[in-house]
């Protein structure tokens, strides 16, 4: 989201951030979306999830989202949220899907299946959202070998870094028009 932000205020990236939100009170992203002026909201998963499926829903659209960027978003989002958004919502995955994607596959756990696979490229893969894990199109792929004595940390360290400049290329490519969107702009809003 840093990156995302510093690129739009640099004019590197055309386009404008409405809302940063978390799950967590304590995400250092709600902090950061402050500090560069953006609004902030903390709508917690745990206890309702239908209502803050419903929370999240009116939030995006109350901002005027256009593109939900989901960037260590761990939850699986509602149905209002997939309906308001088709298309329309994106995450990162650290790893190549759908091989070592689905749910509880995050952060070292997937850097840790893909040593333990044997496979000579990992890397990171960002997809279109639906309502399962890791499911949705692919629209951008990024490969970074496995090198001889990878660690789950030392891989996770090198996707990690590639991350932010990948997801930026990326979205600029889908300003420019060059990757299109699946299923984008077929609800009602």
């Amino acid at each position: 989201m840093r990156a995302i932000l510093s690129a739009i205020a640099a004019g590197e990236l055309a386009a404008e951030g409405v809302i940063a939100v978390s799950n967590n009170r304590q995400a250092p992203a709600l902090e950061a979306a402050r500090a560069a002026g953006l609004a902030s909201l903390c709508i917690p998963t745990r206890g309702d999830p239908e209502a803050a499926d419903a929370q999240l829903a009116n939030a995006l659209t109350e901002a005027r989202a256009d593109l939900v960027i989901l960037s260590g978003y761990l939850r699986r989002l509602g149905p209002k949220v997939l309906a308001a958004f088709p298309g329309r919502i994106l995450n990162i995955h650290p790893g190549p899907l759908p091989q070592f994607g689905g749910e509880g596959m995050y952060g070292a756990r997937v850097h840790e299946a893909v040593i333990a696979a044997g496979v000579s490229e990992s890397g990171a893969v960002i997809h279109v959202v639906d309502g399962d894990y890791d499911h949705g199109p692919a629209i951008a792929r990024l490969s970074v070998p496995v090198e001889p004595g990878d660690t789950p940390e030392t891989l996770g360290q090198r996707v990690t870094a590639l991350e932010p400049g990948f997801y930026l290329t990326t979205l600029k490519a889908i300003v420019a028009g060059d990757i299109g969107l699946p299923g984008a702009g077929q609800a009602d809003r």
